[in-house]
């Protein structure tokens, strides 16, 4: 995956942007950047538009258990808020969704003096994937 980009890794070919609008010309941009250049923003830009999924939570997640509350442009935990905006993909994908619910453990833990919409969200994750940290 080194070096690949994710028109490459999904074996797709854009032929540019569908409208001038800056969300889509940046996705449309990143789309043929080397994912290992990618930078938090990237990755929170992307996922949030539900893009690469397959190929950008693995890289995000190993960030997050760096770093739970890793940000981009944003907030800190603006990363994390855009992993876990992809519930669906992750209830699909056991693995990744303990390691993301492991993760947002931590950053509520992390959290727990400052209430605000991402601890809440968080919370809101935890309770709603149906798993807890040890797997069930």
């Amino acid at each position: 995956m080194a070096g690949k980009t994710l028109d490459e890794l999904e074996d797709v070919v854009c032929c540019g942007p569908a409208f001038d609008s800056h969300l889509v010309t940046t996705c449309h941009r990143l789309r043929t950047k080397p994912l290992d250049e990618f930078t938090v923003e990237d990755l929170r830009i992307m996922m949030g538009q539900g893009i690469g999924l397959a190929h950008l939570i693995p890289k995000a997640v190993a960030i997050l258990e760096q770093e739970p509350l890793a940000e981009g442009d944003y907030y800190p935990g603006d990363l994390l808020a855009s992993v876990i905006g992809a519930v669906e993909w992750l209830q699909a994908q056991p693995e990744w969704l303990l390691r993301v619910v492991q993760v947002a453990e931590r950053a509520v833990r992390a959290l727990r003096q400052r209430e605000g919409e991402l601890r809440s969200r968080l919370v809101d994750f935890l309770a709603t994937s149906g798993r807890t940290r040890d797997g069930r």
